[in-house]
């Protein structure tokens, strides 16, 4: 039987300092409560349980982001999944995705281990840090665009508090667009016309307050991983890539 995970009481969101760290930032994320249907979503699965996790108790709550501050590498995911991040409370973990996520990160020398599988599993990232356009899973994994705009300030927050960041790495189109909207409101220049989502595509992204590469991945989402849409090869290629972008220098 699989260890039930412990109950943690949500951290007090607080006041904080003006320029908001990450521990800041997670504590906000974990209290927030600006989309109500993603709410009850969240706390309807966390109480119905899926049969195979019932000895868990699900976080159930808006999931923070994870991994080192010192972070030159930023993945930006969708949302939380119903019985992955939303019940281990922590990012891509739990779940298929995850499982294909921290494989990839630990073969290039990113992840202390290959699986992520609860918040005390001794899992450290090294050089990346992971967020998402939506912090809360939502119902067939479709937030709505208010929800995502709601969200949106979570992101500039993580970006203002990772100082280091040289490569932004969005999984998936929806998280490509984010990502370009935020560092657009940024002040960088997005060129015209305007990049495209592609497996492996980059683009550099100048003028804002400071240079990033930004590398787009396909999810790796069942959908795209049980079709071959997207395999291991090509995942690996693209953090592979990413070691290749940091060995560049600034």
């Amino acid at each position: 039987m699989r260890e039930r995970t412990s109950k943690r009481t949500p951290p007090d969101p607080g006041r904080g300092p003006s320029t908001p760290d990450l521990d800041h930032i997670a504590r906000a994320v974990v209290a927030c409560d600006r989309c109500p249907r993603l709410r009850r979503y969240c706390q309807e699965i966390a109480a119905a349980k899926r049969r195979a996790y019932r000895d868990w108790t699900y976080w159930g709550r808006p999931v923070p982001g994870f991994g080192d501050p010192r972070a030159q590498i930023w993945i930006v995911g969708l949302a939380p999944a119903a019985h992955g991040a939303n019940r281990t409370g922590r990012m891509f973990t739990g779940d298929s995705s995850g499982d294909w996520l921290y494989r990839a990160l630990h073969g290039a020398g990113f992840a202390a281990l290959a699986t992520s599988e609860s918040r005390d599993d001794g899992q450290q990232l090294r050089d990346v840090y992971i967020g998402a356009v939506a912090r809360c899973a939502p119902p067939g994994n479709k937030p709505t665009r208010d929800e995502i705009a709601r969200c949106a300030p979570y992101l500039a927050q993580e970006l203002a508090a990772l100082p280091h960041l040289r490569v932004i790495l969005p999984l998936g189109s929806i998280a490509f667009d984010a990502v370009l909207r935020l560092l657009a409101a940024d002040g960088a220049t997005v060129p015209r016309p305007r990049p495209r989502f592609a497996h492996l595509a980059r683009y550099e992204l100048c003028g804002g307050k400071r240079p990033y590469s930004v590398l787009a991945s396909y999810h790796p989402s069942r959908q795209n991983t049980q079709t071959g849409r997207l395999t291991r090869s090509m995942f690996d290629a693209v953090f592979q890539a990413a070691r290749e972008l940091l060995a560049e220098g600034p």
